[in-house]
């Protein structure tokens, strides 16, 4: 006999998600994923400036910002073959590559390490044995007797109160909890270290951004950032010195705990590698470009298909014709409707956002996220996806940083732990370390290539656009923190026609698209064991393995204009 588990909201996310399983025999038999608030910025920016679109994109969403500013730009520029100077270039990259380092920093410690450390545990740990055991995997400073002493005192208080906090609601003592106390409180020790330490990437977004969240430097045709080597009302180099003393640290920390904790984990949890698979179908872009064309990159991508490292297609350029023509989305399941019918999959040049509510239907529609696939098939996108197109590319330093980390698992777990493993749930926190290990070897060489160029005399960082009359078509793709995001953009006159978002949470939190085929989330919770339905922690820690971000897949609006919410500064 089957139970209905319904989880809604699924939090610890950004964005409304709900996700339906119906469990049978104590295993997830099928599963539902449903974008609950509809996006309509598509539809807001029809008819507006091209040059706005970076600005209105952001909004998508109050923690990925600084992805669409660079995707809408590229968008842009691509439907004019407008190429950027290389100060430009790098300036973009190095906030692209620090904003997905504390993306993944406060992923893994903040959003779904809760999901296998038990904090409640860790008040059993003899600190001194968690010092021992730590320090013979990492020469990181905050591993001392003394700090989780420190840190267990703090957490003891916390309980001690009956208030815990950040620690509220946790399944505590959850028969699937399987780490020793010394681990638990190592792990809450190193979650409340990244606190401090995303701060450091937040700091270099911040200053070449002008702000964050909501960037405010990029624009059609570079970024706005002016560069000198004296002058203190720019960027100078005394602020770009800054920024090397916090990729430094970064690079500690990424290194010796994020990368450890990691491999500590996974070998404490063998069986979560064989669960969770799913969709082994993985799209990536390439990313980091070195050129102001967007014809090579320093981070390859492509298309793997079947979970096969040697059916793999590169994606080239940003004009890349695999990619730009086989992308599609559809709505037969989704809260949309098509003018050609719900059997119909549509291009993003032709795309539709035209909104039809109908309640939750279990074989109609019940998402408010479209279904898009390449070359009609649904597709795994994010850092799983991103590391294994990298290897297949033969990316070195993906490969030395994956080889590492499966060793590790090994020789804690004691037994062999090969690339399979990757494909499961507790493979996609492995290669979401590993990638942001490469992300923050590479935004050094970035830091590097931008005080070459400078050195030179180049100090060019923008190159002003112009738009001819009649219809231009363009694409910007960039591989964010979740996966690949795309916006497609058709304008006529000066003034968009048509803009689209395929975003990658859409990509892998998709309804059964137009052939009932399900989308990553939905496949990947097949078979996913339950052992206690009112505390469906293993149902959280498969979709947490993603980084859910639907505020990207879906926006709110009120078809009546009335007041949603009301905000006050004290």
């Amino acid at each position: 006999m089957s139970q209905r588990i319904v989880i809604d909201p699924v939090t610890r996310i950004e964005g409304h998600l709900r996700v339906d399983v119906e469990v049978a025999d104590g295993r997830v038999a099928k599963a539902w994923a449903s974008g609950q608030m509809w996006r309509g910025v598509e539809n807001i920016l029809v008819g507006r400036d091209p040059r706005d679109a970076w600005a209105i994109t952001q909004r998508i969403c109050g923690v990925c910002t600084t992805v669409h500013a660079i995707c809408s730009v590229r968008a842009v520029e691509n439907a004019l073959k407008l190429e950027i100077p290389l100060n430009a270039n790098y300036i973009r990259n190095l906030i692209i590559l620090a904003h997905a380092i504390h993306d993944h920093i406060v992923h893994f410690y903040h959003l779904s390490a809760l999901d296998w450390v038990d904090v409640t545990s860790a008040l059993k740990a003899d600190p001194a044995k968690a010092a021992a055991l730590a320090e013979s995997l990492s020469s990181w400073s905050g591993n001392s007797r003394h700090e989780f002493a420190k840190v267990k005192e703090r957490l003891s208080g916390f309980v001690g109160t009956g208030q815990l906090g950040i620690f509220t609601n946790g399944y505590w003592g959850h028969p699937a909890m399987k780490l020793p106390p010394e681990v638990n409180l190592i792990a809450v020790s190193h979650y409340l270290q990244a606190l401090e330490v995303q701060r450091y990437a937040n700091k270099i977004v911040s200053i070449l951004g002008s702000k964050t969240p909501h960037i405010q430097n990029v624009a059609v045709g570079g970024v706005a950032n002016p560069l000198a080597v004296d002058a203190q009302s720019v960027l100078t180099v005394e602020r770009l010195m800054a920024i090397k003393g916090w990729i430094d640290k970064l690079e500690d920390f990424v290194k010796n705990v994020y990368l450890v904790d990691v491999g500590v984990i996974g070998a404490f949890y063998p069986e979560w590698t064989q669960i969770g698979r799913g969709i082994v179908d993985y799209l990536a872009a390439p990313d980091i470009p070195l050129d102001g064309k967007g014809e090579t990159f320093a981070l390859p991508g492509g298309h793997i298909a079947d979970g096969d490292l040697g059916k793999f297609t590169r994606i080239r350029s940003f004009a890349d014709d695999y990619l730009l023509k086989g992308v599609s989305e559809a709505v037969k399941h989704s809260w949309y409707e098509y003018k050609a019918g719900d059997a119909a999959s549509l291009h993003p040049y032709e795309g539709e956002t035209a909104p039809r509510y109908t309640d939750f239907q279990d074989e109609g529609k019940y998402s408010w996220l479209k279904s898009p696939t390449l070359y009609g098939k649904p597709m795994q996108v994010g850092p799983l996806a991103r590391v294994l197109t990298m290897l297949a590319a033969g990316h070195e330093p993906t490969k030395k940083y994956a080889t590492e980390t499966l060793a590790r698992v090994s020789s804690i777990a004691g037994i062999e732990v090969g690339l399979d493993a990757m494909h499961s749930t507790i493979g996609r926190h492995a290669a979401r370390a590993v990638s942001c290990a490469v992300q923050v070897d590479e935004l050094a060489r970035q830091w590097d290539l931008l005080l070459a160029n400078m050195a030179k005399g180049d100090l060019d960082t923008f190159n002003a656009p112009s738009f001819p009359r009649g219809e231009q078509r363009g694409m910007g793709f960039h591989e964010a923190p979740r996966g690949i995001l795309s916006h497609w953009v058709v304008i006529e006159d000066g003034k968009i026609r048509n803009y689209q978002c395929v975003v990658p949470t859409t990509w892998n939190a998709a309804p059964r698209n137009e052939h009932d085929v399900p989308g990553a989330y939905e496949a990947c919770l097949v078979d996913t064991p339950v052992a206690v339905p009112e505390q469906p922690l293993e149902v959280l820690r498969t979709v947490h393995s993603f980084d859910p971000c639907l505020a990207c897949a879906v926006h709110v609006l009120d078809t009546e204009q009335a007041e949603v919410v009301r905000a006050k500064a004290a």
